[in-house]
């Protein structure tokens, strides 16, 4: 028996959202009819797709063009960090210890999940790149398998479009402060070992 036709139209509108499958779109969609405060959804996502926008340099969304970041004279325009989400730029601002720009893909190449690498702003990159005022590119994507397959697009793109004289790193990684080894994962182990650093004996 198949539900009314709004409540199957609620329902399928939530399962166009990625990772959200029939049965907990039904959930969120009696969760909506039974919280009266859930009108304010449908208005947060109206304002959101009418006031918000995406940056035309970095891809990052914000409420003007260009973003504040890419405005801010005070940031090094030379050093761009490529991430795949704004959530990325988010926890990097939050941490307070980068001063450059940003370069939003708006997602990782997950073909099985629909993302192809037409999807991504990629080509709007190397073209940042080839107007020559980026030195250093950091690829800031996530370290697991889809974050490191868009860094490899990344840089093939970059190497296709023959970009002389461009830094490119990686983010490090290894062992989180504070963690027990015996809970890590072998790739985590396996990038602390080679990220591994010489400790000076005091003599």
């Amino acid at each position: 028996m198949a539900y009314p036709e709004p409540i199957e139209a609620l329902i399928a509108a939530f399962q166009r959202f990625p990772g959200i499958g029939k049965r907990t779109a039904e959930r969120l969609t009696f969760h909506v009819l039974r919280d009266p405060s859930s009108a304010g959804l449908a208005r947060a996502i109206d304002r959101a797709l009418q006031e918000a926008q995406r940056c035309s340099i970095c891809g990052n969304v914000a409420e003007r063009n260009p973003c504040p970041i890419c405005s801010d004279e005070q940031r090094d325009a030379s050093q761009v960090a490529v991430v795949e989400e704004p959530r990325h730029v988010e926890a990097l601002e939050r941490a307070r210890v980068y001063r450059g720009r940003y370069h939003v893909l708006m997602g990782a190449w997950q073909p099985a999940e629909g993302t192809e690498e037409a999807h991504l702003a990629i080509r709007a990159l190397v073209e940042r790149v080839q107007a020559g005022t980026i030195q250093e590119l950091i690829l800031a994507t996530d370290p697991d398998a889809e974050g490191e397959a868009t860094a490899q697009l990344v840089l093939e793109a970059l190497e296709s479009a023959g970009v002389p004289q461009l830094r490119v790193t990686r983010l490090a990684r290894g062992l989180p402060a504070g963690a027990a080894i015996e809970y890590m994962h072998r790739g985590i182990i396996e990038d602390a070992l080679e990220g591994r650093r010489e400790v000076h004996l005091r003599t």
